[in-house]
């Protein structure tokens, strides 16, 4: 039957009594599965772990660019693991490594949650920070509902709503 309607007769379970076939293009069918791990390798996320540095004499500026970059890093779905290095008479007052850390923690905020806790591993003081997905999606419903609203108010004061401009003509 197979040959006669130029189709492929492929063993579908071979461990059945009596063993199973169809009568398919096995070509096409390999085609199709290979497009199928594709579209699932696409819709997968990897997730990385980036790594942000302090020290405990970390200046004000320095503090606030790394921390950014730590909110950043999670708003983008990575792990961040906040590792704060000890150098020399630094190791005897780890107290000022925590309180470093914990600054980090409250300067992030809830969309962020700890995986591990600080901990003091030789010369490094290190801890885990993930995104959390549920409190990331309620800031941003919460944020296009703030904008919603702000439109809203605009257009009923009678301004134009922000994003959308005249039509200028330029004068000669």
């Amino acid at each position: 039957m197979a040959k006669g309607l130029e189709l492929d007769l492929v063993e579908v379970a071979a461990n059945a009594n009596p063993p199973v076939c169809r009568i398919m293009d096995y070509g096409k069918f390999k085609y199709e599965e290979g497009q199928k791990a594709k579209e699932a390798r696409k819709k997968s996320t990897n997730v990385t772990v980036k790594e942000v540095k302090y020290r405990p004499k970390i200046g004000k500026g320095d503090f606030n660019t790394k921390t950014r970059n730590v909110t950043r890093f999670i708003d983008e779905g990575h792990k961040v693991k906040v590792t704060l290095q000890f150098r020399g008479r630094e190791m005897a007052h780890p107290e000022l490594g925590t309180k470093i850390l914990d600054e980090v923690i409250n300067a992030v905020g809830p969309s962020a949650k700890i995986d591990s806790r600080a901990r003091l591993e030789g010369r490094s003081m290190s801890m885990m920070l993930s995104p959390d997905k549920q409190v990331q999606e309620a800031m941003r419903k919460e944020a296009a509902a703030k904008e919603a609203e702000a439109a809203e108010a605009a257009v009923a004061a009678g301004e134009q709503p922000a994003g959308e401009s005249e039509d200028v003509q330029p004068s000669e």
